[in-house]
């Protein structure tokens, strides 16, 4: 049972310009502390930044180390936004995923999960296509990658990971589907984990798990974690990787269910990874800070179901947070992987 020990930080947060233009409220933040090595990360000045708020529900944050701007949804709201020191917040995509005329049956059209890639292109999970895809941003031109697994339609994919040789590491949950796993346009019996290789070839990893959601690569790409938005099964889990696919069984890795007891809001969902291959995981309370090992170091409290992290800025030690309605960030003692030179 995790043992909370210290908080770092009391009331803290700037006040925002949120989407209706108005200045929103700061907020009350605090970093909890379970192991004195996670104290070096945060520094008790620096506060929890709301940037805007407004959202249904904000998702998929990615930063484009080119543009120096962050990349994020608003999944059942059907946009995606770019937010940026210069610019602040504006609207990227409208709509994110599919027109409403061609959402039938569909719980949320809009993407979720984006991945900035090293080469350019901006991956989505896109729910109302049904499908992966990547976008060139000059134009805004869009290829589907993959839309179906041995000839059936996926349930809508939610996140994805790329690695370092092109692979892309996804989950197909069925949140974007009226229904869910009762949905009349569900085609998959399973709710899986998928990689989908550099030659264009897609394989299904696991298909036991009932809401895959966020997923992550450790450094050195020899673990793949995958989190899991079950309230009767709260967990986060990790496998081994070689040479790009599994060599083990997928096993917990961290048990949320203590926090989700306690009544904290929120279910594991997104994550990523710093430099030294610390997993900030979303889950119930905040952001969970978690070893290697899967031993829980801290956790960022944001005071609301929060969907989702990434690092960003122009060393890569802003961590930026999806969290229910609003969009936040925190500066940390640390960096995101992709800044690990």
């Amino acid at each position: 049972m995790p043992t909370r020990r210290e908080t770092l930080a009391g009331l803290g947060g700037l006040a925002a310009m949120g989407l209706d233009g108005c200045a929103s409220r700061s907020l009350p933040i605090s970093v909890e502390l379970h192991d004195a090595s996670a104290q070096p990360l945060f520094r008790a000045a620096w506060g929890l930044e709301q940037l805007a708020d407004g959202f249904t529900w904000s998702e998929g944050p990615s930063w484009d180390r080119v543009r120096q701007c962050l990349y994020f949804t608003d999944v059942p709201g059907n946009r995606a936004y770019r937010w940026s020191d210069s610019a602040g917040l504006e609207t990227f995509l409208d709509p994110s995923g599919v027109d409403a005329s061609r959402a039938v049956g569909m719980r949320e059209p809009g993407a979720n999960g984006l991945w900035y890639g090293e080469d350019g292109w901006l991956y989505l999970c896109n729910h109302g296509e049904r499908a992966v895809q990547r976008m060139q941003l000059d134009t805004q031109a869009r290829e589907t990658l993959v839309q179906n697994f041995e000839g059936q339609r996926f349930n809508s994919p939610n996140d994805l990971v790329r690695a370092d040789d092109g692979s892309i590491y996804f989950t197909d949950p069925p949140y974007g589907l009226e229904g869910l796993d009762a949905s009349p346009l569900k085609e998959m019996s399973a709710n899986g984990v998928y990689r989908l290789a550099p030659d264009g070839q897609c394989e299904r990893l696991f298909d036991h798990l009932t809401f895959p959601n966020g997923i992550a690569l450790s450094p050195g790409e020899d673990w793949l974690y995958v989190a899991q938005s079950d309230p009767q099964a709260p967990h986060i889990y990790r496998a081994p990787l070689r040479e790009g696919r599994p060599a083990g069984a997928l096993e917990l890795w961290f048990d949320a269910s203590y926090f989700l007891a306690a009544g904290d809001p929120g279910l594991p969902d997104g994550m990523c990874v710093n430099e030294d291959g610390l997993v900030f995981a979303t889950g119930p309370g905040g952001v969970l800070v978690l070893s290697p090992r899967g031993d829980l170091l801290a956790r960022i409290l944001t005071g609301r179901a929060t969907a989702n992290c990434a690092f960003g800025g122009v060393n890569g030690d802003w961590l930026y947070i999806t969290a229910h309605d609003h969009l936040l960030r925190m500066r940390t003692n640390t960096r995101g992987l992709q800044w690990r030179s």
